[in-house]
């Protein structure tokens, strides 16, 4: 939302009225699992990207670049699923509830 911030008011208020709105997640517990499901696949798809990245000698490799690559990427994942994400959280979050739904 930084870059919205950035604009003029016009292109923001026209920025906001392009952004979906959002839907009320009744199911909290659901809604939460859907999400994670979807930051682990964008994790997934955001550490292949990273994986051809070379880094100099003098600023970086060794394990502790791999620790903190794989944690960085996860967190990628995690805030591009709360922004929204690629739609995967509703789809995996209305199989939730249908599944539910037949449990009862």
């Amino acid at each position: 939302m930084t870059v919205i911030a950035a604009q003029s008011p016009l292109a923001q208020t026209y920025m906001q009225a392009q952004l979906p709105k959002a839907k009320p997640h009744t199911d909290t517990r659901a809604w939460a699992t859907a999400q994670d499901f979807e930051a682990q696949f964008m994790s997934s798809m955001a550490q292949s990207m990273f994986e051809g990245i070379e880094t100099d000698e003098t600023f970086g490799g060794g394990p502790g670049e791999d620790t903190f690559r794989s944690m960085l990427v996860s967190e990628y994942g995690k805030e591009m699923s709360k922004a929204g994400g690629i739609g995967i959280a509703d789809q995996i979050y209305g199989e939730i509830l249908k599944l539910q739904e037949k449990s009862q």
